[in-house]
């Protein structure tokens, strides 16, 4: 009886670590003004408006139609849901990161991409991304990319 129930805690422990590592996940903003409520509801005051359409937003909860989340500073509120996409998409945390031609550190360097800068994500690798910010496309490594990189 007793290994019985030390199995059902253990496989209720696993199985709540599993659904938790899949209950986040990237989005991008849909528009380029959205604004981030206070609480899952229109009826909650607007706590600050984004202005960056793609932006990538990591989804930490959600309630109803509203989505509430998390970005790359730490800044959190509610969304709803119209205003999010799948579109792959993501934020540079490296100071200078290289983009190159190619999948490859020997590869031709294109552009130096600064710390924070959006980048559009058309596919990735096990450590590369390829990506295009402005008129660049390239690829960069993924350990210097916060976003949807999977």
């Amino acid at each position: 009886m007793g290994k019985k129930i030390i199995f059902i805690v253990i496989f209720f422990f696993i199985n709540n670590i599993i659904y938790a590592s899949e209950k986040d996940y990237f989005l991008s903003l849909k528009n380029n003004k959205v604004h981030v409520r206070q609480g899952p509801s229109f009826d909650y005051p607007i706590k600050f408006i984004y202005k960056k359409k793609f932006l990538p937003l990591k989804i930490i909860d959600s309630h109803e139609n509203f989505r509430k989340i998390i970005d790359f500073s730490n800044n959190s509120g509610w969304i709803h849901v119209s205003q999010l996409t799948k579109k792959r998409s993501a934020i540079n945390i490296e100071n200078k990161s290289l983009l190159f031609e190619k999948p490859k550190v020997y590869s031709k360097p294109l552009a130096l991409i600064e710390e924070g800068k959006l980048l559009i994500i058309k596919k990735c690798l096990k450590v590369w991304c390829k990506v295009s910010a402005n008129e660049f496309k390239g690829w960069v490594k993924k350990k210097n990319l916060w976003g949807r990189i999977n």
